[in-house]
């Protein structure tokens, strides 16, 4: 099935070299050039994944991520001319699943975009071979791999979609101790990325699920 990437950024050639390139790879494109007017196609539109610039005027990406977090579980990759690790955490905090700085090589972004539907036909292949039901139950924490959903004692969980990803690796291979290399091999699949990246979004799963249930089976270095 053709996927729908959105492209949302206010410089106009910067969208026009991205939407170009993802359709060579044959991917369905959309674009926005303001949070405003992403938010307005997210609702009307079913979206696979979506590369957001953080620097737009009005909303700018940090905001459009939230709004998207609160509602959506698609995966988010930002888009920033700043380069501070700090900036890169904020953004993977408030729910994106990966970050690329400006300038940067589009054949990477495309790479980036196509490692990650590949990633998600692995582990869907994983879970059915392991679970017929589609889901891990009887146990406190409940993933949907259909809908990309988690629940913990009845309760959704606010994960991204690379949130997800871990959390069902951990669940896959519970009393198992992991490097930050070792789940980005895992989980992103390929060589491009911050090792970053994996150190917060434990820290996100953490903070949305481990205080409240023993931790013992989901360790990671």
């Amino acid at each position: 099935m053709e996927k729908t990437v959105l492209v949302i950024d206010d410089d106009k050639d910067i969208v026009r070299l991205i939407v170009e390139t993802l359709k060579y790879e044959r991917f369905h494109t959309v674009f926005a050039y303001s949070g405003i007017e992403a938010m307005k196609m997210i609702d009307k539109e079913k979206i696979d994944f979506v590369i957001l610039d953080i620097m737009m005027p009005e909303m700018d990406g940090i905001e459009v991520c939230k709004k998207i977090r609160d509602q959506h579980n698609m995966p988010i990759l930002l888009l920033s001319a700043k380069d501070r690790d700090i900036d890169k955490i904020v953004g993977l905090e408030v729910g994106a699943d990966d970050y690329l700085t400006k300038p940067f090589n589009v054949h990477e972004l495309t790479a980036r975009v196509k490692a990650h539907f590949r990633k998600i036909g692995r582990l869907k292949q994983e879970l059915s071979e392991s679970y017929p039901t589609h889901s891990i139950a009887k146990t406190p924490l409940m993933l949907n791999e259909n809908s990309y959903e988690g629940f913990l004692e009845g309760k959704k969980l606010q994960l991204s979609s690379k949130e997800f990803q871990i959390l069902l690796f951990f669940t896959q291979h519970p009393n198992q101790v992991f490097s930050r290399e070792q789940i980005y091999q895992r989980v992103w699949g390929d060589d491009f990325g911050d090792l970053n990246n994996v150190t917060v979004h434990i820290k996100n799963i953490r903070k949305n699920c481990f205080e409240r249930i023993d931790s013992s089976s989901f360790r990671a270095c």
